[in-house]
């Protein structure tokens, strides 16, 4: 009798913790609630990102037009020159003499030219002499302007006003014809050229009324260029390769920042219609796949893929996955499962995004 009576009393008291321990728990699942909104559907502007060159709006090789010594180095690597300014100097001797020599041909051609023009008067000559004789002269003129042209060749000035490069031929070198000697780079104004997917170019040409869009330059630093920029040519080609087409921005440079062969990231803003927005903590990932939790009429909720368009601060645009009239966990994603049943509370989607503050569970 006792131990039958000791069963029961242990069978009774196992009974009653379950339940109190169920009601405790039941208790506490009511008392959770947790925060649920809804895609919310604008219009709105996005920014895309695409890496870019930099390039000089000029940027061309100096080269030797003649063969000679280097004589002369009247600029330094890095330093601004100004249009017409001389920066190299090759061996002028040579031409100076051919000069001369064509020079003193040139003055004996021409005492011979007058002597038949004067005899060519008096009837003495025929007039075919005196055209052989001009022809003479013609000549040896041509020949000095030629010999000018060489000598000018030996001096080598600024086309424009740049910075120049670093020497690739140092004083007292031999050069040849057709050498480098350095680089010049107008930097008043850069050409940044980057591509663009072929839907983004359609969609950029139905948006944009002339080829004029303001951009932003995002440097190698994560700084943003100082200056807009503006899209000014679109090549005429896509690359078949890649589907790309390349876009070229053009930025003024006033105080030379930016210099030829930089790289950065070109910052458009691209409009969307109809967009669904969405809070980035409301959703997780999954080997590299984004998800949301998504609650069904009998406030359940079930994990459903999305697929991110593009992203904006604590913000993603969906380009699928979801509806406007889906109702999504916000707060607490970390604390359900899938097709767990869950008390929540129901917030605005404007008012979710005019407070919203990007933070991790």
């Amino acid at each position: 009798m006792n131990r039958v009576f000791l069963l029961v009393l242990m069978s009774c008291s196992s009974l009653y913790c379950l339940t109190g321990c169920s009601e405790k728990k039941k208790e506490k699942e009511e008392k959770v609630k947790l925060l649920v909104t809804s895609p919310l559907a604008k219009d709105t502007t996005i920014t895309k990102e695409y890496v870019a060159q930099i390039h000089s709006i000029q940027h061309i090789e100096l080269r030797a037009l003649e063969k000679g010594y280097l004589q002369k180095i009247f600029v330094d690597e890095g330093q601004t020159v100004r249009q017409g300014q001389v920066m190299f100097q090759i061996t002028p001797l040579i031409y100076q003499a051919e000069l001369k020599k064509s020079q003193a041909e040139a003055n004996y051609v021409g005492l011979e030219y007058q002597n038949t023009k004067k005899l060519a008067d008096n009837n003495v000559v025929s007039k075919s002499e005196l055209a052989l004789a001009q022809a003479k002269f013609d000549k040896a003129n041509a020949e000095v302007g030629l010999a000018q042209t060489h000598l000018q060749f030996t001096t080598i000035k600024a086309p424009f006003t740049g910075i120049m490069d670093h020497f690739q031929a140092r004083l007292g070198s031999l050069v040849d014809e057709g050498d480098l000697l350095t680089t010049l780079s107008d930097n008043s104004k850069m050409w940044v050229y980057f591509n663009v997917p072929e839907a983004e170019y359609l969609a950029y040409k139905a948006h944009a009324q002339a080829n004029n869009q303001e951009v932003q330059l995002l440097m190698a630093n994560n700084e943003v260029f100082n200056q807009p920029g503006v899209v000014q040519t679109i090549e005429a080609d896509f690359n078949n390769e890649t589907g790309n087409i390349a876009f070229r921005a053009t930025f003024p440079n006033p105080k030379g920042l930016l210099r030829n062969g930089e790289t950065g990231s070109i910052l458009m803003s691209v409009p969307l219609k109809h967009a669904l927005i969405i809070p980035q903590k409301a959703t997780f990932e999954v080997l590299e796949k984004k998800f949301v939790y998504v609650v069904d009429d009998k406030k359940q909720v079930h994990q459903k893929e999305i697929t991110v368009a593009s992203e904006m601060p604590d913000l993603y645009v969906v380009s699928s996955g979801l509806a406007s009239t889906d109702k999504i966990l916000l707060e607490g994603i970390r604390k359900v499962k899938d097709g767990d049943k869950i008390r929540y509370s129901y917030q605005e989607p404007k008012s979710v995004v005019a407070h919203l503050k990007t933070y991790s569970e």
